[in-house]
């Protein structure tokens, strides 16, 4: 029985998080992913860093948030998985760079709120398209607000903002 629930309990954190392997994408982030580069062929590598490369980044890069996404050994770009917060719980994110690190895709992977769920749209969401890590995004300045969405709305400007500082930061050490 004891074992049960120790099964059980990781059952839980892996529907909880959504993760099918600590080291991989989720299915509907590789879904993601797929449709994106328009193949079904094709790999993703964790990419980590140490403690000391992290220490100053906005985004702590783990090994279960970023990734290298090849066919064959050919770079086809990057992913990066993550949750924000929103008015009580968090939702998943995701994000595909291309092989120059350039936004081509977001894509809100769950929502678990009530209210706030437009930030879902592929039309709000492409504000994010084209950005690099040279760029930086703000509601007061280049993303549009969305009434009744307001505490996600600023959750995931920030958490793009976040991402694509690091980005930028991790360009500038020769890392990416």
């Amino acid at each position: 029985m004891k074992w049960m629930r120790v099964y059980g309990f990781f059952l839980a954190l892996l529907l909880l998080f959504g993760f099918v392997n600590p080291n991989e994408l989720n299915k509907r982030a590789l879904k993601e992913v797929a449709k994106t580069f328009e193949t079904e062929s094709f790999t993703v590598e964790s990419i980590t860093f140490s403690d000391e490369q992290n220490v100053n980044l906005p985004i702590q890069i783990t090994g279960q948030n970023f990734f290298r996404v090849k066919n064959a050994e050919i770079l086809l770009g990057y992913a990066f998985f993550d949750q924000a917060p929103s008015k009580t719980a968090k939702f998943d994110y995701l994000v595909v760079f291309d092989a120059h690190l350039k936004v081509i895709n977001t894509k809100v992977l769950v929502y678990r709120e009530e209210y706030g769920g437009e930030i879902g749209s592929k039309r709000w969401l492409k504000q994010f398209l084209g950005k690099t890590g040279g760029n930086r995004v703000s509601v007061t300045s280049n993303i549009d607000v969305i009434s009744g969405a307001t505490i996600s709305v600023n959750s995931m400007t920030k958490a793009m903002d976040n991402l694509l500082v690091t980005i930028g930061m991790l360009q500038d050490k020769n890392l990416l």
